[in-house]
């Protein structure tokens, strides 16, 4: 780790050279702050699961003062955060009007979303890492297997927090982050709100109904919170297939022209009971409920220009049909002890039913039937979790903390895959059942060591045991790992709002169950570039041992400029290798992933948020918001050039800015996410690449009075097709695909009343 300090303090100190400092008054003490818990990540905790606010904090040694009864901004949230955390409230959700949590994950500092936009797909990635190395949490809590974050509704979001290193409080798979997504929270909300909004893409409507109901009786207090829409979506992509022998002769040359239109009709409920016993207890419970079912229809043509005689199709029609169930519970009991301790134990259950099916028919030239796919697949979960968290002071200013976190999970996956009537799988099996449990047990402890110095110090044991049937085999898999966890911030003396902050940590990624044991998928146009692929139950976790560090300074009430810059050393790393293996059907080409060395990743992230008018006397009011990040990484074993973490972008950047009119009660606004091609050598014989990026979103917010407001908002402006393509050669041959998909800019109207 001693190699790494001179790269990431060199990272750091050239991207904040420039910058100078105004001499100000010296730093109060973090332990003299009110309204915000002494420990930073588990007050974000506490505060998702209904803690009462307005309470003097004595519990963590905190003086004794006087409440205002308003939570912490999300700005000075940030800057009392021992460890590097980010939180975006109702502000930063609300702005742009948009459908979507990934619509607004898009935006926010070093967060960038895979698949072509509007469309997701890709995954959301921190410090651009592929898939897997960035967890998502749901009030704290992994959800489960088949949800969504990116199809959630903005109206059913409370809070989103950005933490850039891993916390002992939550499970260390965050080798690039965490973003934590906390729903609605009862006791912030006074008025019945109702939102009717309309989303046209293409000419295609989306209506939705968000409403919700804040309620008290007694000790009781509660927040209905639900939403019911329609979405109807047409893509269009065209694909090339081209395979080149060492001589750069052309032996297949075939373009498939697709396109497919789906709608779909969804319900998210998500309601929250709070209830506050004689003795100071609260007791919170959260269900949420997804429910979502879509039917659509495709059509592919393939034009072969070169190949072989017969080629696999000439026309193909497919039917397909799919429905998600989904129930999630969240709760936590509250208990205050004596001198300050506090035990918040905690308890959760989900449960989910998925269906999809699918027929494709296949032509000939002639119009003839030549193949038909059937295909049914229906998976089954259900897990329950507990966990719980005893705090208790030391001294004023110190707190420490041990907790527990118990989870298991089951599914139950079945595939009925028919080719002409005959079962694709008849050597691997359709049908698959497993289990997991994971333990976890951890203690942190919190200390304002001086009035300009905090530390966060954490330890956390992680084990994961998974077992699985498949077809009649039984596999296991079983990993444990030791995360110790240092964060730290100075609060420069003499500059109130200047700190720096450090971080040192250790951090996995675990292998995902469909990496470990999955139902095989059947690549009907089997090739390099379009394999089948199944999983390899002998997976290691990747490990990973990083650096980051930050220099922040504070603009106003809500203002920010940052510096960061981080380094990750990884072990065991996971990626796809491609073999061709003999079949009953002929030889196939066929993914699935190993542990194949280490890899090495750093970048760094600058951040500029301000109102003008502080920089600026008598400028218009206008809000600024602008980041940028750049990253290298390396794997080990590979050949370079490009032979970096797969799907990492090299650069993101975010501009935009909000206009709130003085003389008419109008805000405007837009925002420009942008991300260059990608260009990755996953292996000695494969590349894959991406094209650039480019988002341009508007928004205009008219405020008819006090309790009503329309919003206009247009997102995906430039419609730019998505470029998407990869490479393999192999034995002199070159196999290339390169894909094209159409884009759609997706206007929406709002009308929010409160009633």
């Amino acid at each position: 780790m001693s190699k790494l300090i001179p790269f990431a303090c060199a990272a750091l100190i050239a991207s904040i050279a420039p910058s100078s400092h105004a001499q100000e008054a010296p730093a109060a003490p973090l332990s003299a702050v009110p309204a915000q818990e002494p420990a930073a990540l588990p007050a974000s905790t506490s505060k998702s699961k209904g803690e009462p606010k307005g309470e003097p904090k004595a519990a963590a040694g905190v003086a004794a003062v006087t409440i205002n009864g308003s939570r912490a901004g999300d700005t000075e949230s940030r800057r009392l955060s021992t460890a590097a955390k980010m939180v975006f409230g109702r502000e930063e959700l609300d702005r742009n009007g948009d459908s979507s949590v990934g619509e607004i994950l898009k935006r926010l500092p070093g967060v960038t979303m895979g698949g072509p936009p509007g469309r997701g797909g890709g995954g959301v990635r921190m410090r651009g890492l592929g898939n897997g190395y960035t967890q998502m949490l749901v009030n704290g809590e992994r959800p489960p297997a088949g949800f969504s974050l990116e199809s959630l509704a903005p109206d059913q979001v409370e809070r989103i927090e950005v933490m850039r290193g891993p916390v002992a409080e939550h499970s260390t798979q965050a080798i690039a982050g965490t973003i934590n997504v906390v729903l609605r929270e009862g006791y912030q909300q006074k008025d019945v709100q109702l939102k009717l909004s309309d989303s046209i893409e293409d000419g295609r409507h989306g209506p939705n109904v968000s409403l919700t109901m804040p309620g008290k009786v007694g000790a009781l207090t509660w927040l209905m919170s639900g939403s019911v829409g329609t979405n109807r979506q047409h893509d269009e992509n065209v694909t090339t297939y081209r395979d080149t022998d060492a001589a750069g002769l052309l032996l297949k040359d075939q373009q498939v022209d697709g396109s497919s239109r789906r709608s779909s009709r969804s319900v998210h409920l998500t309601p929250r009971l709070s209830y506050k016993f004689d003795n100071g207890d609260t007791l919170n419970f959260q269900p949420f409920l997804m429910h979502n079912r879509s039917e659509g229809d495709s059509n592919s043509l393939l034009t072969q220009r070169i190949g072989p005689p017969q080629r696999e199709y000439s026309l193909a029609l497919a039917d397909s049909t799919s429905s998600m169930t989904m129930l999630r519970g969240f709760g936590n009991w509250l208990h205050r002890m004596e001198a300050g301790a506090k035990l918040d134990v905690k308890f959760g259950f989900g449960g989910g039913r998925s269906e999809s099916t699918s027929l494709r028919k296949q032509y000939a030239d002639n119009g003839v039937l030549k193949d038909y796919f059937n295909d049914v697949d229906t998976s089954r979960s259900h897990n329950l979790n507990s966990g719980g968290k005893y705090s208790t002071p030391l001294a004023k200013g110190h707190l420490l903390a041990a907790g527990w976190d118990l989870e298991g999970g089951h599914r139950e996956q079945s595939t009925v895959a028919l080719v002409n009537g005959r079962a694709q799988f008849a050597e691997s099996g359709s049908s698959m059942t497993a289990d997991t449990r994971r333990v976890a047990g951890y203690v942190q402890d919190e200390w304002d060591i001086t009035p300009q110095w905090s530390a966060y110090l954490g330890l956390r044991w992680e084990g994961i045991r998974t077992s699985a049937t498949n077809q009649g085999r039984d596999v296991r898999n079983n990993s444990s790992v030791w995360s110790p966890v240092l964060h730290t911030v100075w609060r420069i003396p003499g500059f109130e709002k200047d700190q720096i902050r450090a971080s040192l940590t250790r951090s996995y990624r675990a292998p995902q169950l469909n990496d470990l044991i999955a139902v095989p998928t059947w690549s009907q146009l089997n090739s390099a570039t379009r394999p089948d692929r199944t999983g390899n139950p002998n997976l290691k976790p990747e490990l990973a041992q990083g650096i980051d560090l930050a220099y922040e300074h504070y603009l106003g009430k809500s203002g920010i400029l940052s510096a960061s810059g981080f380094v990750r050393n990884i072990d065991n790393l996971m990626r796809r290798e491609l073999t061709l293996r003999d079949t009953p059907d002929g030889p196939r080409w066929l993914s699935s992933p190993s542990n194949i060395g280490s890899a090495r990743t750093s970048g760094i992230e600058l951040e500029a948020k301000f109102q003008l008018a502080e920089l600026v006397a008598n400028a218009p009011n206008i809000d600024l918001r602008s980041n940028y990040s750049h990253f290298w990484s390396s794997v080990e074993g590979i050949p370079g050039p490009d032979n970096r973490l797969d799907q990492q972008a090299k650069q993101t950047a975010n501009v935009g800015l909000d206009w709130r009119l003085k003389n008419v009660p109008l805000t405007l606004g837009g925002s420009y996410n942008w991300t260059p091609a990608i260009l990755v050598r996953t292996s000695a014989d494969e590349v894959a690449t991406t094209g650039v990026k480019r988002q341009f979103d508007v928004y205009g917010l008219w405020k008819i009075s006090a309790a009503t407001q329309l919003r206009l908002s247009a997102n995906n402006l430039l419609n730019d097709d998505y470029l998407a393509g990869r490479t393999v050669t192999r034995n002199g041959i070159a196999q290339l695909s390169d894909t094209a998909s159409r884009t759609y800019t997706t206007w929406t109207i709002r009308l929010e009343m409160k009633l």
